[in-house]
């Protein structure tokens, strides 16, 4: 396993599509895999997608309270209509936290480190972290969904 390089804003990898993983079982992928749960873990992050660290593949990893979440080719299947705001950083914008709107409960389709079908469903802040990684594999950062401010009428 290797901690590798976080891609930071405003590399342009991070505003790009990614492409779909087509074999999760290629040994390739799965190392990328344990390399991204160990480079997610040595920053401290609680996600990581493939664009950040240089790779433009719809994969993300998620560990939240000691479940670990693999991700390949995922899309939402449903979103909830109740919205929350919260706070969210990003490794890819070190040491920025900004207010986003997000679905308080997802249901996200995708394939698992071996390949199978999975559904998962998600709400609070793991619904909040899949919908910060799945922007990822969109090319979306953060910083194009921070909540704006409304000015105060004097």
């Amino acid at each position: 396993m290797a901690i590798l390089p976080i891609t930071t804003y405003p590399d342009s990898l991070l505003s790009k599509k990614t492409e779909r993983v087509k074999n999760p079982k290629d040994p390739v992928i799965q190392e990328l895999i344990l390399d991204m749960f160990e480079t997610m873990e040595k920053n401290n992050g609680v996600g990581l997608a493939a664009p950040q660290v240089g790779k433009s593949l719809r994969l993300c990893v998620i560990k939240l309270d000691g479940k670990s979440y693999v991700l390949i080719n995922p899309v939402f299947k449903s979103k909830s209509w109740k919205k929350i705001i919260g706070e969210e950083g990003c490794l890819s914008l070190p040491g920025q936290y900004m207010q986003v709107k997000r679905s308080q409960k997802v249901k996200v389709r995708a394939l698992d480190r071996k390949g199978r079908e999975i559904i998962v469903q998600a709400q609070n802040l793991l619904a909040r972290i899949f919908q910060h990684e799945i922007d990822h594999l969109n090319g979306t950062l953060i910083i194009e969904k921070i909540v704006k401010e409304k000015k105060s009428k004097k």
